[in-house]
């Protein structure tokens, strides 16, 4: 960068009767340089009276006019709309040059190289004086961690205090802050807070930056893949993000979230301290009072707030929420698929497709579903029984092999049986019934006899039947139609002759020719 030649000091020296010589001699300067500061003076009829109250800036200027003025022949770009442009995620300064290079090129300008181009910008950067893009992107990153501060529910009855943990997540672009009061830190809760902070946002991103929590990293070594935990995984792909963990006690990490931990230690916890809190709703409602608060306070240091800055640049380039929320489930390994082609869970069967029956499976139970899982493939899903249910079956038809499905035995279907092998044998199903309290505790029985259809066909039951009630018994039962079956009288004895003993209404008498054969 050239020197300006100190024009007032020269006329100060000159007024005080130094020679051209003296005054180079003494400011270090060229004896042409002094000449020519003489010279401008005396053709502008500038004098030391003249300029005593001016600086030095301004004597230069009145005597050289137009003088070491830049006129830069490169096309400017729109610098304000780079550094809002280089907020979006993905957006270099790299691109925006390549752009701006398309852009002069279609203008007839001359553009500036890449090494000016970063220059210039981080130039505007100091005069407008606008924070660097260079450490967070906007709708890129979110931090979450737990508070080590925590609150206090307070039971009305007994006055003993409860435990309240304090989930805390953190947009680092807008610094835009989230809080989320729960009872505990299991996992489903982790997951929870995860579900309603995205809902909080109105949108995902796709990182998401945790601590080495087991409820959402099961392990983190120095070296190798990081092994997170399966429901915090899935959490992730469903909102289409991917969790990457800080680094073991590396709080800087996620400094953002960090720092706002801190915060939310003043802005609610003490903001709350001299309040007392009966309910976890009552408690989350006033954490959402003082943390609209803290994102609505201004910056100190930057312009804006939390919420101005995360509504006009950050929340437009959110990730759109899926259509159905995350649901919160865990996972039963290695059930094996019975031989009904079901499977148990909590008591209860479920149906598998029946060519998987012996295989080995995962059940992924959440709220209201239960989902059969074998590698990689989803098998089956079903409604999840009530956890009062014990024995019970859900069965999908599709699941069963091909043929008759399967019905329960009930009295209808236990008369159309009947009904099939012939009169009598309906009324013998029919007086069965008859001679209990409550027909389902005839079932048994009356099986019992039309079973007897299976191993000496039904035209014999049928005959049998009319055998046994011709012979006066009230209700036949299978201890009485199995003896006449056995022993073949349905056979020897013609259907319209009475068994012996008929008249004297015994009921049914074995004659001579069952015990002697016939042959004596």
């Amino acid at each position: 960068m050239v020197r300006r030649i100190q024009a007032k000091s020269v006329l100060r020296l000159r007024a005080e009767g130094l020679s051209g010589r003296a005054i180079a001699t003494s400011q270090n300067m060229s004896r042409h340089s002094v000449a020519a500061v003489i010279d401008a003076a005396q053709e502008a009829g500038v004098g030391w009276d003249d300029v005593v109250d001016r600086t030095e800036a301004e004597v230069y200027a009145l005597l050289f006019p137009g003088r070491g003025e830049h006129v830069s022949v490169f096309s400017e770009p729109d610098w304000a709309r780079v550094h809002r442009e280089l907020a979006k995620v993905g957006v270099t300064l790299r691109l925006l040059h390549a752009e701006y290079l398309d852009a002069a090129a279609a203008g007839g300008g001359v553009a500036m190289g890449y090494d000016r181009f970063c220059k210039s910008y981080g130039q505007y950067l100091l005069v407008t004086g606008a924070s660097s893009r260079v450490g967070h992107k906007a709708g890129r990153t979110v931090e979450v961690d737990w508070s080590g501060p925590t609150m206090k529910l307070t039971d009305p009855v007994t006055g003993t205090m409860q435990k309240v943990y304090l989930f805390v997540g953190c947009l680092p672009f807008s610094r835009y802050a989230f809080v989320e009061p729960a009872l505990d830190m299991r996992q489903d809760t982790w997951l929870r807070a995860h579900v309603a902070m995205f809902e909080f946002f109105g949108g995902s991103v796709p990182r998401i930056v945790s601590d080495n929590l087991k409820t959402g990293v099961i392990s983190h070594p120095r070296e190798g893949e990081i092994v997170l935990n399966d429901a915090y995984r899935e959490l992730a792909a469903h909102y289409s993000a991917a969790v990457l963990p800080g680094r073991v006690r590396a709080p800087k990490d996620k400094p953002s979230v960090e720092n706002t931990v801190g915060n939310i230690a003043t802005a609610v916890i003490a903001a709350l301290r001299a309040e007392t809190f009966t309910s976890l709703a009552q408690l989350r409602a006033a954490i959402r009072e003082r943390l609209a608060d803290y994102n609505d306070a201004p910056f100190q240091k930057r312009a804006g707030s939390r919420t101005s800055v995360f509504a006009a640049e950050e929340a437009p380039l959110l990730r759109p929420l899926p259509v159905v929320a995350f649901e919160i489930s865990v996972w039963a390994r290695g059930r094996r698929v019975g031989r009904d082609g079901h499977v148990v869970w909590a008591k209860n069967r479920y149906s598998v497709p029946f060519v998987h029956i012996g295989a080995q499976v995962d059940l992924r139970i959440s709220d209201t579903t239960l989902q059969v899982w074998r590698h990689d493939e989803r098998l089956a899903s079903h409604p999840l029984l009530a956890a009062t249910a014990v024995n019970q079956y859900r069965t999908r038809p599709a699941d069963l092999p091909d043929g008759k499905p399967w019905r329960e035995w009930d009295p209808d279907r236990v008369r159309a049986w009947a009904g099939r092998i012939g009169p009598d044998t309906t009324t013998v199903v029919d007086r069965i019934f008859a001679s209990v309290a409550v027909e389902e505790q005839g079932l048994d029985a009356a099986l019992a006899v039309l079973r007897l259809s299976r191993r000496y066909s039904a035209p014999r039951l049928e005959t049998a039947s009319r055998i046994a009630l011709s012979a006066g018994i009230r209700s036949p039962r299978y201890a009485h139609l199995q003896p006449i079956l056995a022993t073949g009288q349905d056979k020897t004895r013609p259907d319209d002759t009475p068994p012996p003993g008929e008249a004297g209404g015994a009921g049914f008498v074995r004659g001579a020719d069952y015990y002697a054969g016939g042959s004596r």
